[in-house]
């Protein structure tokens, strides 16, 4: 590899962050099937390839956009399709949760206990941020932690073709809440978890959501070398 490319590579890495406004430019569908023919090479193990994704169409994702918004109004509790976070979060990671949520907050103007600001926020996560393209992705639930490795491998490869192509990205864990409605409205079967979505476009240079930069650990941080 050249060392243009290499620098390509490593901008499209070193720029890539989640994006929460997108503008309405259309993306061209011929982009959308190569970035994901791209993140298929992602690696898995035994090249089993477990990922399953789905592209949304205008008619199916406003439907799903609808019943999703709807659902906020129900008081019934949501059970989660899987437990992204554990039950009692500790140090570092409580801290770092905390400060990126609200340094999020903090630019949107949504002050703590802010609930008409929160809920509005949210709203906008199950509209996948207003981006042109929405993907959703599943795994097979017989299917073991490897597997989801692999998935995120082809997430994360997925993003960064994105960013090598000029479009911005936001992977989105919210719909693993409402997995329920996710599977009604998509028919996806009981086999599948639904694991996330995928917000796909160009950012909206004058929203304030999009000014977040979250502080990232230096290397020394979480690496130890060993002679």
């Amino acid at each position: 590899m050249s060392a243009v490319a290499a620098e390509a590579v490593e901008k499209a890495i070193a720029s890539r962050r989640a994006v929460r406004a997108f503008l309405p430019d259309p993306v061209d569908p011929a982009l959308v099937r190569r970035l994901i023919a791209l993140a298929a090479q992602a690696p898995s193990g035994t090249n089993m390839q477990p990922w399953r994704l789905r592209v949304l169409g205008p008619r199916t994702r406003a439907k799903l956009e609808t019943a999703l918004v709807a659902a906020l109004d129900d008081p019934s509790p949501r059970e989660e399709e899987y437990r992204y976070y554990p039950a009692t979060l500790r140090e570092p990671y409580l801290s770092r949760r905390r400060k990126v949520g609200w340094d999020l907050y903090g630019l949107l103007g949504v002050a703590k206990g802010d609930h008409a600001g929160m809920r509005r926020q949210t709203e906008a996560n199950l509209r996948f941020f207003g981006a042109p393209v929405a993907l959703m992705l599943t795994v097979d639930r017989d299917l073991e932690i490897g597997s989801w490795l692999d998935l995120g491998a082809f997430v994360q490869t997925l993003l960064i073709a994105a960013q090598g192509h000029g479009l911005d990205s936001c992977p989105q864990a919210i719909f693993a809440s409402f997995h329920g409605i996710v599977r009604r409205e998509l028919s996806i079967p009981q086999s599948e978890v639904v694991v996330c979505g995928i917000a796909l476009g160009k950012a909206d240079p004058n929203a304030p959501a999009n000014r977040l930069v979250p502080e990232r650990e230096p290397v020394e941080g979480f690496t130890s070398w060993l002679d």
